[in-house]
């Protein structure tokens, strides 16, 4: 979905509270590897949600079809035959 690992560093200008960066660097904190992960996860973060917001109606019909009908390979499966056919008890 999202790889981010083997993308190249693109320099760039930030501004950033002054008080955090001047602690931040005498913890010793790599400040470009720390932003560029928090900002990688912040990308996958929203990402997701936008997926499930554009995709919410597909979703749910998926849903709704499932408890109606089932899972459509259920009667295959050799374990659980109950659990997760969808199908409520009757």
């Amino acid at each position: 979905m999202l790889d981010f690992d083997n993308a190249p560093k693109k320099a760039t200008n930030l501004s950033l509270n002054s008080k955090v960066l001047e602690l931040a660097r005498e913890l010793g904190l790599n400040i470009s590897q720390t932003v560029d992960e928090l900002l990688a996860e912040e990308v996958r973060r929203r990402y997701r949600a936008q997926w499930n917001e554009d995709n919410k109606e597909a979703v749910a019909a998926y849903n709704a079809r499932v408890a109606q009908y089932g899972l459509p390979l259920a009667r295959y499966r050799s374990f659980g035959r109950r659990l997760g056919d969808g199908k409520a008890d009757t």
